[in-house]
């Protein structure tokens, strides 16, 4: 595959074989990150709002059904030896997934958190959300209180879509931590860069440890030959 093949509407769409992709010497404006097998999934490089460096972009909602299916299977399966009992959504994105994820784990259901406030809601139940994709943009995280008996003094493990600034995680982990419930494992489908652990590091002792993702994607930063070049290690699951 060649990377000038591809159209905008073309990312997120297949699974390629592993060494589909190959730039040595640096991207232009795609990344092939890797599952664990070596297969690959070309993204789009993001150059961050007032930043001289970038990342590597994946919008679950908009991908075919088989790669949604694929990033599922992966983070179920890393979510399995913590032995979830109910799985938690952060929205937007984290929702598509984690609805993917949790009938994967052989669960019936899985528990929204929310954006929009129900009348029946309480305002203690929320927390303030923002997102790197949405900066500037501040929302209110909610919690269906009828929703409280699934998840209190149960297993719970919380997704989202990305893991990358990590403040859209710990508005999750803020919102269950009122109600007494502390994550047993964080999943996404893709932990984006490493800048989000002393975030979530400072929230709880061991808690970095708990992320669990499909993929992983560096910070990229421009090289002397003008591509962008990862500027963080690619740390293997």
């Amino acid at each position: 595959m060649k990377p000038e093949q591809l159209q905008p509407h073309d990312f997120w769409q297949e699974i390629l074989p592993a060494g589909s992709l190959s730039l040595p010497e640096g991207f232009t404006d795609c990344y092939p990150a890797e599952f664990a097998d070596g297969r690959q999934l070309v993204l789009p490089i993001r150059q961050l709002p007032h930043s001289h460096h970038a990342v590597a972009s994946l919008i679950v909602n908009q991908a075919s059904f088989a790669v949604l299916g694929t990033l599922a299977d992966a983070v179920a399966e890393r979510l399995k030896p913590f032995a979830p009992d109910i799985v938690v959504g952060v929205p937007t994105l984290g929702l598509t997934l984690a609805g993917a994820v949790a009938p994967r784990l052989g669960h019936a259901r899985y528990v929204p958190l929310g954006t929009s406030k129900k009348f029946w809601y309480l305002d203690e139940l929320s927390v303030p959300l923002s997102s790197i994709t949405t900066p500037g943009h501040q929302k209110r995280l909610h919690i269906d209180p009828r929703m409280l008996p699934l998840i209190e003094g149960a297993r719970v493990a919380l997704v989202d879509d990305v893991i990358s600034s990590g403040t859209s995680m710990l508005a999750g982990l803020r919102l269950l931590a009122a109600v007494d419930v502390e994550p047993v494992v964080l999943g996404v489908a893709m932990v984006q860069t490493d800048r989000w652990q002393h975030r979530i590091a400072e929230f709880g002792a061991g808690l970095p440890e708990r992320v669990v993702g499909a993929l992983h994607t560096p910070l990229l930063a421009r090289g002397a030959n003008g591509l962008w070049q990862p500027e963080t290690a690619h740390h293997p699951f």
